[in-house]
């Protein structure tokens, strides 16, 4: 059973680098997950792959069945999740192509699914969202190769599908240093059931605080390409240093307030 799930979009999954093994597609308390789990092998660790927006049925951020997708990898046995995302940049110094290792995240989401508990009080505890011990995995990773990263970033998720207005943007920048859409509730739900989380977020733009910048999705996409090759290297010189046992912290915190 994999131990460790990435979560990303079409490009993270490469036939080149990934030895599929097989194919599940599990019913869950929360409806199907947002497409079929691949699991297979990445630099000879097995991982259990998922296309977050999905393939066959496109799932938008606010529509992302993010519930299914949690359960579903830990159902599997997933200890660990590594989100591979886009977003923009809210401060001059992340620049477009920078990877972002995130450590905090700001919700201005609206309407989504948060939480396993709907029918219970179960109060989280999530100061530090991200795990702190996968990050510091791939920090090591990032430094090895010679990327350019940040570690630590503050991530503001918003509702999307809509890019910002440069009012929102300007605000934002007091608050934030990245800005996306997929990570709240995914971050928060992985918490819930004892599973260690990390974003390794790829800067594609500046948002629009930038007077003469516009952000269209086809900016993104063009960034988010040239970038690729710098994630696929990353998980494969990070996923063989995972080990197997879990973060005390992650683990710990779900345990606490009784959600496990």
């Amino acid at each position: 059973m994999p131990k460790i799930a990435v979560v990303g979009g079409t490009g993270i999954y490469n036939p080149d680098t990934f030895e599929l093994i097989e194919e599940v597609y599990p019913d869950t308390p929360y409806g199907k997950p947002s497409d079929k789990i691949l699991i297979g092998k990445i630099a000879g660790v097995e991982v259990a792959f998922l296309h977050r927006h999905g393939t066959t049925i496109p799932y938008p951020p606010s529509s992302v069945p993010y519930r299914a997708n949690m359960w579903a990898l830990k159902e599997l046995g997933c200890k660990y999740v590594i989100s591979a995302c886009a977003v923009g940049s809210l401060q001059e110094e992340f620049v477009p192509g920078d990877l972002v290792i995130a450590d905090q995240f700001i919700d201005f989401t609206k309407r989504r699914d948060y939480t396993y508990f709907d029918d219970k009080i179960v109060h989280i505890s999530i100061p530090d969202p991200f795990c702190p011990y996968l990050n510091s995995v791939f920090e090591e990773s990032a430094k090895k190769l010679g990327l350019k990263y940040h570690m630590g970033g503050r991530y503001l998720c918003i509702e999307g599908p809509r890019f910002s207005t440069r009012a929102e943007s300007h605000m934002f920048r007091n608050f934030a240093d990245i800005i996306g859409m997929t990570v709240v509730p995914e971050c928060q739900l992985a918490r819930e059931l004892g599973m260690c989380y990390c974003s390794l977020a790829t800067v594609t733009d500046y948002d629009v605080w930038k007077e003469d910048d516009a952000v269209d999705i086809d900016m993104v996409k063009e960034t988010m390409a040239r970038c690729l090759n710098n994630v696929l290297r990353l998980l494969e010189d990070g996923l063989p240093a995972i080990e197997d046992e879990g973060c005390v912290e992650c683990i710990e915190a779900a345990k606490g307030c009784g959600a496990l």
